[in-house]
């Protein structure tokens, strides 16, 4: 990641600190944790919510199949701008509240896996729980729900909705997050 998008970041935060969630960018040792769990091999649609500066996107780039479909979403229109230039070959959308209604208008049913670096516990709890049924009714049953949070406040509202398959902490990011390996409940 370049000098530019991390003062675009820091900008964004300072602006709007609920919605952005952290003085920098996520690194690439927490990116790196993100993508680890996924069967990349069985991955044909995912969506990234909260793609910012793209730190994750390009771990996704770097492992996902030429032929699946990758859905970007990021609210702020600067970032977004930035991402769709820089992976014109993914579909960027707006708002993740709105995630079934643009995997449906591409044609998709069901997500293999979301990944996620909104910062949820800094949301009003209706845009929380908005978002979190969104996931839920667009991923697969036992599809991956991976998402990092800078606490373990989450950990109640997630294992009400998913299988928590096991929390890493990841020290070498600033501030130190808690990436959550989850899955969609099977009788969900």
């Amino acid at each position: 990641m370049n000098s530019h998008q991390s003062l675009l970041f820091f900008q964004k935060f300072i602006q709007n600190p609920k919605q952005i969630g952290s003085l920098w960018p996520s690194s690439r040792f927490l990116a790196t944790k993100m993508v680890q769990p996924i069967s990349w091999n069985e991955v044909s649609v995912i969506a990234e919510l909260g793609s910012g500066t793209g730190v994750i996107t390009r771990e996704i780039k770097s492992r996902v199949s030429k032929k699946a479909k990758v859905f970007m979403f990021e609210k702020e229109k600067s970032m977004r701008d930035n991402l769709q230039q820089e992976f014109p070959e993914f579909l960027c959308c707006h708002n993740a509240v709105h995630l079934i209604n643009e995997i449906n208008q591409h044609g998709v049913q069901q997500l293999d896996c979301v990944i996620s670096g909104l910062p949820f516990f800094n949301f009003p709890a209706e845009i929380r729980d908005s978002l979190l049924n969104q996931v839920v009714n667009s991923l697969k049953p036992g599809g991956h729900f991976i998402a990092f949070q800078y606490s373990l406040q989450m950990k109640k509202h997630l294992s009400k909705r998913f299988e928590i398959e096991r929390i890493n902490l990841v020290p070498l990011n600033f501030p130190p997050a808690f990436v959550y390996v989850c899955r969609r409940k099977l009788d969900s």
